[in-house]
């Protein structure tokens, strides 16, 4: 079994994240996709993020009826910050015949050093880096933060890098929705219109839940 973890803030969940994952699954013969929301973002201290409640249904509510997708609320069972390592020794401890591969974004990735355990993340797991829009292939092939591109090889064949511990990088396009979650916290605030940026049903949970500040007279449009 292949299952791919993709963990994020969700606030909220949106057709940029729900297309990425379709893909992904495609691309990498992914038997399953977690969305996995953040209960306390170690890298978003300084900034609120909505109830976990409210991202955790709002996922549940943008994946249902895809039966590639699931949801995971196993960092908000967790006290403390949520740190990804922990959530990928959960999945290896529980799944111990599963190959696991942690998606996230260029930038994030950028910044691996800053993540908690970080060596030891990257000897767990494969890591799925959705690429910017405009990245040629060679600068693909040389997307290694330089503080662990020595640490891999790569391998031309299957366009990743490997470790020495058997872990792998993989750089991946995928469509380019230029749609990101604080641009639509903010449409709501101005009390504008999100249609066709997030799924119909989040958008209604959304409104009944008066959450970004939006009422629940701003129809769908």
């Amino acid at each position: 079994m292949k299952w791919g973890l993709f963990g994020g803030t969700f606030d909220p969940v949106h057709f940029g994240h729900l297309r990425a994952a379709q893909e992904l699954a495609g691309m990498l013969g992914l038997d399953r996709v977690i969305f996995i929301p953040a209960a306390r973002p170690p890298h978003k201290t300084e900034q609120a993020v909505t109830a976990f409640a409210h991202r955790a249904q709002m996922v549940s509510l943008a994946i249902a009826g895809n039966g590639s997708f699931s949801f995971s609320d196993v960092e908000n069972k967790r006290p403390g910050k949520s740190y990804s390592i922990d959530t990928v020794r959960f999945f290896s401890e529980s799944q111990a015949d599963t190959e696991l591969y942690f998606i996230t974004g260029q930038d994030a990735f950028d910044g691996i050093a800053s993540w908690y355990q970080w060596e030891k993340l990257l000897s767990m797991c494969h890591f799925v880096v959705m690429t910017r829009p405009g990245c040629s292939h060679g600068d693909i092939s040389r997307g290694l933060p330089p503080l662990i591109a020595a640490r891999y090889t790569y391998d031309e064949q299957n366009d990743l890098f490997r470790s020495g511990t058997g872990k792998c990088v993989l750089f991946r396009k995928t469509t380019f929705l230029d749609i990101s979650s604080s641009a639509i916290r903010e449409i709501l605030r101005r009390g504008g219109q999100a249609r066709y940026l997030l799924p119909d049903r989040v958008i209604s949970y959304i409104q009944e839940n008066k959450l970004y500040a939006v009422s629940p007279q701003q129809g769908q449009g």
